[in-house]
């Protein structure tokens, strides 16, 4: 194949002979389109076999993609390659060896819903308080530990209460166990055990793989960087694309050090940089890359285009997010009279609280607004339930599954009945659904005619073909029943119906079509060697597609969405609100180690995901949490040249404003807080009080100031405590002494 549609770094990035590569690919620059060129080039070219080739991702979206643009530049059939996302891959290779892993032939995965009701099962089976020990704090915590490798016994604990964790964490792998579940962080935890403890596996993989493909680099955690590293070390050629400056996932485990450490242990001088842009016009770039040089640290580049300069970067400061929504809608609709489609508009935020002023306004209007990144279709309640009841009909011991539908729709079965089935299932260490015949009176009867119906269900549903299945369990489920009685039952009954669709299409892309749900093909992968029903696959098809953010079809919308959300996504315009200090940096990320580095490049991907009009407003005024806080423009938008920007404010009210912001910013705080007079700070009781000053607070201990506002009667300082967060008090009566100027 030639390369003659590729510039002359992408033609450099695709070509390469030897060795490992680390290929910087800023935003915009055709990042995929060298990744599957590369895949096809080895293929073609260099006539590397298809089976040889691993190439992951984070998103099925983005794996999908990967695949339909391989199978376009290949005249040969590439479904035996590994192509998917690290969890997708890791779950493949755990099918294939489940016995070596330690794990039933039938294992299923926890999304995070059931994972935490898992949770709260646990905690009440064993008598813990769940006020001291809240479920969600407790899954947060075994995530995190298993994203760093870390079991049970390798974790110390350093006082009482992380104790008490680490056991919490035991109980809950030893019920994972029991009923043959696995959460997401445990398929790639297990995945790399499974090699680092099985020689013959770990053999077999590292001679099988010789080139090792990895996009979106930026963004693994120390887990996938271990599990790659281990598959490289047979000698295969490692090519991870990435950018640094878009390392936007730190609070998921991502660790943007995997790209300095890969540079050092591994490209060795193979480090390719892709600068041209294909999305945006000079201004828009050259705005980005001044910000994003703020940075330290950086592996370095420079984004450019050959579109022209375009437009300049359009700034908006107004008296509040009230006028700041407006102002957009104004905008939008001047905008639409130029031509150009909602759908092709975007309004980003930093907070999701932040898009009900915006809403409102764009409701108001009339104007059709989408929010990117809602409820996925398979988290709906609804279609949650239905996969429940398949869980269950395929694994009758899957107890996670069983507590959500037991009495859903309503049969009898209440919060005693559940209780007393806990306990028996704890003291005879079973499944729920073998307690059940130790459980007696009205409850063990009602609890009985349950089981029944799912073992009925279970002979009737597998010698059906899987969408006719889907279709049955609804049915006899009581789930269509239940909805036609409610209120918004119908888009429910909608999106069961389109549960039974999409299993038929899942039928026919996987050849499964007349085959019956419950029979085990020979192989239905014979290049993993995993071998599973139609119902498992779709149950595991499901469950991995949950993760998947999905865009919504529809009219001609304005799309709203957080930054982060709109990572990988591009539009003509682009609204990006809230440029106020405290908001845009986030507070919190002044306390945080690298958390201000992380905020300037969230800053720097939103920035870039315009093609030709970038707008950046800011409000002197906004009402949050009940209150409304005085704010200081963003430190982002002081680093954005003026030579890339256009005012769209009337400067004389603007710079009164940003003067008064001088000594805040100076001071290194967050600041959220106007009315400053000057460097004299605010003077309340004798007292003065300046942003940045340390201050002791009788009830929450020591804090800073993060911010001042008003005058006299009405002063205000919201105050950063250590112990307690941030709040706002007012200063006439907070008896504030002040411990550090």
């Amino acid at each position: 194949m030639t390369l003659e549609q590729l510039n002359a770094p992408q033609r450099q990035a695709v070509a390469l002979e030897e060795g490992h590569a680390l290929i910087l690919a800023g935003a915009g620059s055709g990042k995929t389109k060298v990744l599957t060129t590369r895949i096809a080039w080895l293929i073609s070219n260099q006539s590397v076999s298809p089976l040889s080739i691993l190439a992951v991702t984070f998103t099925n979206k983005a794996a999908k993609e990967m695949q339909s643009r391989v199978a376009a530049m290949l005249p040969i059939d590439t479904r035996g390659m590994w192509i998917g996302t690290f969890h997708g891959l890791c779950h493949r290779m755990l099918r294939a060896h489940s016995r070596d892993a330690q794990l039933p032939q039938t294992f299923q995965i926890l999304d995070s819903t059931d994972q935490l009701a898992l949770i709260k099962r646990l905690l009440k089976a064993n008598s813990i308080d769940q006020e001291k020990y809240p479920a969600r704090d407790i899954q947060r915590f075994i995530s995190s530990c298993k994203e760093q490798g870390q079991r049970p016994d390798a974790v110390a604990p350093e006082d009482p209460y992380s104790r008490r964790l680490v056991e919490i964490y035991a109980l809950y792998e030893a019920q994972c166990q029991r009923e043959g579940v696995v959460d997401f962080a445990e398929l790639l935890l297990r995945a790399l055990e499974l090699l680092q403890r099985h020689e013959a596996v770990r053999s077999h993989y590292q001679q099988r793989f010789r080139h090792i493909l990895v996009d979106e680099f930026q963004d693994t955690n120390s887990l996938q960087y271990q599990w790659l590293k281990l598959l490289a070390a047979g000698g295969a050629r490692l090519f991870a694309v990435g950018d640094d400056d878009q390392s936007i996932y730190a609070f998921r485990g991502a660790n943007v050090g995997n790209m300095t450490d890969f540079e050092h242990h591994y490209a060795a001088g193979n480090v390719i940089r892709l600068e041209q842009n294909y999305r945006s016009h000079g201004h828009i770039l050259d705005a980005a890359n001044a910000l994003i040089a703020q940075n330290t640290g950086r592996l370095g580049k420079n984004l450019w285009t050959d579109a022209g300069q375009g437009e300049p970067v359009r700034v908006a400061q107004l008296p509040s997010d009230h006028a700041e929504a407006q102002w957009v809608l104004d905008e939008i609709r001047a905008l639409r009279d130029e031509g150009l489609d909602h759908q092709q508009m975007a309004i980003l935020y930093r907070s999701n609280a932040q898009s009900r002023v915006l809403e409102h306004a764009l409701f108001t209007a009339g104007i059709a607004y989408r929010v990117y990144g809602g409820l996925r279709f398979f988290e709906r309640q609804e279609i949650k339930h239905a996969l429940a009841y398949l869980r269950i009909v395929h694994r009758i011991d899957e107890d996670s599954s069983f507590l959500r539908v037991v009495n859903f729709p309503a049969r009898g079965i209440g919060a005693r009945s559940i209780e007393a089935l806990n306990d028996q299932a704890s003291r005879n260490q079973t499944s729920l659904a073998q307690a059940v015949a130790h459980v007696a009176g009205k409850a063990g009867s009602a609890l009985a005619q349950f089981v029944m119906l799912i073992q009925k269900t279970s002979q009737e549903v597998f010698v059906l073909p899987l969408s006719e299945a889907v279709d049955h369990v609804i049915e006899v489920s009581g789930l269509r029943t239940y909805y036609r009685t409610q209120r918004d039952g119908s888009e429910r009954i909608e999106n069961l119906d389109e549960l039974v669709n999409a299993a038929k299409v899942f039928e026919l892309e996987q050849d499964l079509a007349g085959l019956p749900c419950g029979q085990r093909p020979i192989a239905s992968d014979p290049e993993s060697g995993e071998s599973m029903t139609p119902l498992e696959a779709f149950l595991s098809h499901a469950a991995l597609e949950s993760g998947d953010t999905q865009a919504q079809a529809g009219q001609d919308a304005i799309q709203l969405m957080t930054i982060h959300a709109a990572k990988g996504l591009e539009f003509d315009a682009v609204f990006l609100t809230g440029l106020e200090d405290g908001l845009f940096p986030h507070e919190n990320s002044l306390y945080e180690l690298g958390g201000l580095q992380e905020e300037r490049r969230l800053m720097y991907v939103a920035m870039t995901r315009a093609r030709k009009r970038l707008y950046l407003s800011l409000a002197q005024s906004r009402m949050l949490h009940g209150q409304t806080r005085y704010c200081l423009p963003s430190r982002f938008v002081d680093e954005v040249p003026e030579q890339h920007v256009k005012h769209l404010s009337q400067r004389a009210a603007v710079d009164d404003w940003l003067g008064a912001a001088a000594p805040a910013r100076a001071s290194g705080r967050s600041a959220s807080g106007t009315q400053l007079s000057g460097n004299n700070g605010l003077v309340v009781g004798g007292q003065t009080f300046r942003v940045g000053q340390g201050v002791r607070h009788p009830r929450f201990g020591e804090g800073t100031i993060l911010g001042l506002s008003g005058l006299g009667l009405d002063a205000q300082a919201q105050i950063h405590f250590l112990d307690v967060g941030t709040k706002t008090l007012a200063l006439g009566v907070a008896k504030l002494e002040i411990i550090a100027a």
